[in-house]
């Protein structure tokens, strides 16, 4: 990033140490840079999670994108399979879900600790509104 917005040295050209807003500036347009490439790599990124013949991929940010049965697994025409084969979609969702919700922790959560007390929480659950994962995202 660029300079240290406070100035402890006393390097300000107004004088004294201080805070100096055009690098504060800089430094909060470097960040939100750094997030949409961050939120653009998300949306291009993708996790599968499976759970006993069902594989189901998943975007970074959360998107269902794909279900796939393996052939044999499960009898269309029995109720109990087919109420398997719902739990089973549900199961891999959730695994490729925690896999998508990671790699944004990985992507994000530096960014968001930078953010103070609007988003540092970390892989905590509800941290950023609107975001996926363990970001509130």
């Amino acid at each position: 990033m660029t300079q240290n917005p406070f100035d402890p040295a006393g390097a300000n050209p107004l004088g004294g140490g201080g805070l100096d807003m055009n690098a504060l500036l800089q430094q909060a347009q470097a960040m939100q840079e750094q997030f949409v490439a961050a939120q653009a790599e998300l949306e291009q990124a993708t996790v599968e999670g499976s759970a006993s013949g069902v594989t189901v991929t998943v975007r970074g940010t959360g998107e269902l994108t794909a279900v796939s049965i393996r052939p044999g697994s499960f009898d269309g025409n029995d109720e109990e399979s087919l109420t398997d084969l719902g739990d089973l979609v549900i199961a891999a969702y959730r695994d490729a879900r925690t896999q998508a919700d990671r790699l944004a922790n990985e992507k994000l959560g530096p960014l968001a600790g930078g953010l103070g007390g609007l988003g540092g929480q970390g892989e905590a659950p509800g941290g950023m509104p609107g975001l996926p994962g363990g970001l509130g995202f």
